[in-house]
C-alpha cells in the first residue's frame, strides 16, 4: 500500500510539474514585452556610474529586485485569492508613477526651464565630475529609485503571468509555482543582462590589450569598446520610452471607455495596428506623465513657499 501510495503521489507531482512547465511558457509569452522594457529600463538606470562602480550598483538593485519579488509573490497570490478587484487600481498606481519619472527625465532634458532647479541633479554632476568625491551618498539615491522602478515592473510582469495563467484554469500552488519561476527567472536573467552590457567596454579594452592578440580580435575589441557608450545611450532612450509605453499601456486597460477611445482610433487608422497601439500608448504615459509631474511640482512650490513664509 505504502509503494502504491508513493507511486500515486510521484505521478500526481509529475502531471502538476507538466501543468506547470505548460502555465510557465504561457506566462513567458504574455510578459516578454515586459522583461524587454524591464532591462531596458535597468541598464539606464546605472548610467552615469563610475565604471568601477557598475557591477555593486547592480548587484544591489538585483538583491533589491530579489526583496521585491518576495514580497509580490506572496502578495498577488492573496490578493488574487481574497480581493481580485484590488488588482487593477494598484496597477493604476505603477502606471502613474511610471509616466511621471518618465516625463520629469524628458522635461528635464529637454526643457529644464520649465522645473524648479533641481539641486539633486546638479549635486551628482558636480560629484561626477570630482573624483574626490564619495559617489556611495549619490549611489544609494539611484539604487533607491531603481528598486523602486523595479517594484512596479515587477509587480505589472507577475500580475500579467497571474492573469495568464488564471485563464488556463491554473490552481492556487500552480499559481504559486509559476510566478515563483517567472519571478527567479526574469530577475537573474536581467540582472545578469544588465551586468554583461555595462561590462561590454572593459571586455573590449581587454581583448585589445592581449599581447598575443591577432588583428581580428583587437578589432573586435575596437569595435565593443566604440559601441559600448552608443549602447548605454540607446538603452537609456529606450527605457525613457518603455516608462511611457509601459506607463501609458496600464492605464489605458484601467480605464475602459479610453481603452475603448484608442481602440477606435487605432481601427480607423487600420494599418500597422500594433505599432500605432503602443504609440499611443506611448504618448498617453507622456501627457499623464506630465501632468502629474507639474502637479506634484505645483504642490511641492506651494509647500515652499509656505515654509518660507513661516520661517
Amino acid at each position: 500500500m505504502a509503494g502504491a501510495s508513493l507511486l500515486l503521489l510521484l505521478d500526481d507531482m509529475s502531471l502538476l510539474m507538466d501543468d506547470v512547465a505548460v502555465m510557465t511558457k504561457v506566462a513567458a509569452k504574455k510578459t516578454a514585452g515586459l522583461v524587454g522594457d524591464d532591462l531596458a529600463l535597468n541598464a539606464e538606470q546605472v548610467t552615469g556610474v563610475r565604471p568601477s562602480r557598475e557591477l555593486p550598483v547592480i548587484w544591489a538593485v538585483a538583491k533589491g529586485s530579489f526583496v521585491n519579488k518576495l514580497i509580490l509573490v506572496p502578495a498577488a497570490l492573496l490578493i488574487s485569492y481574497f480581493i481580485p478587484w484590488l488588482i487593477t487600481p494598484l496597477l493604476m498606481v505603477g502606471g502613474l508613477y511610471l509616466s511621471y519619472e518618465g516625463a520629469e527625465k524628458v522635461i528635464h532634458k529637454f526643457w529644464p526651464k520649465l522645473l524648479p532647479h533641481d539641486e539633486v541633479h546638479e549635486a551628482r554632476r558636480a560629484a561626477n565630475a570630482d573624483d574626490n568625491v564619495d559617489m556611495v551618498a549619490f549611489e544609494k539615491e539611484k539604487i533607491k529609485g531603481a528598486i523602486r522602478t523595479d517594484f512596479i515592473l515587477s509587480a505589472e510582469i507577475l500580475v500579467i503571468s497571474l492573469g495568464a495563467i488564471t485563464a488556463a484554469g491554473a490552481g492556487i500552488l500552480e499559481k504559486g509555482i509559476v510566478l515563483s519561476i517567472v519571478a527567479i527567472v526574469v530577475t537573474i536573467g536581467i540582472y545578469g543582462l544588465v551586468a554583461g552590457i555595462v561590462k561590454i567596454d572593459d571586455a573590449g579594452l581587454h581583448l585589445i590589450e592581449k599581447p598575443d592578440a591577432s588583428d581580428g580580435t583587437r578589432k573586435l575589441g575596437q569595435f565593443m569598446l566604440s559601441a559600448a557608450p552608443k549602447l548605454m545611450k540607446f538603452l537609456s532612450i529606450a527605457g525613457t520610452i518603455a516608462m511611457f509605453l509601459v506607463g501609458g499601456g496600464i492605464i489605458a486597460h484601467g480605464i475602459a471607455p479610453l481603452e475603448h477611445f484608442l481602440e477606435g482610433i487605432v481601427h480607423q487608422i487600420g494599418v500597422l495596428e500594433g505599432l500605432v497601439t503602443m504609440l499611443l500608448h506611448g504618448i498617453l504615459g507622456f501627457v499623464v506623465g506630465a501632468i502629474v509631474l507639474f502637479i506634484i511640482t505645483a504642490i511641492n512650490n506651494v509647500r515652499g513657499g509656505k515654509e518660507s513664509t513661516a520661517h
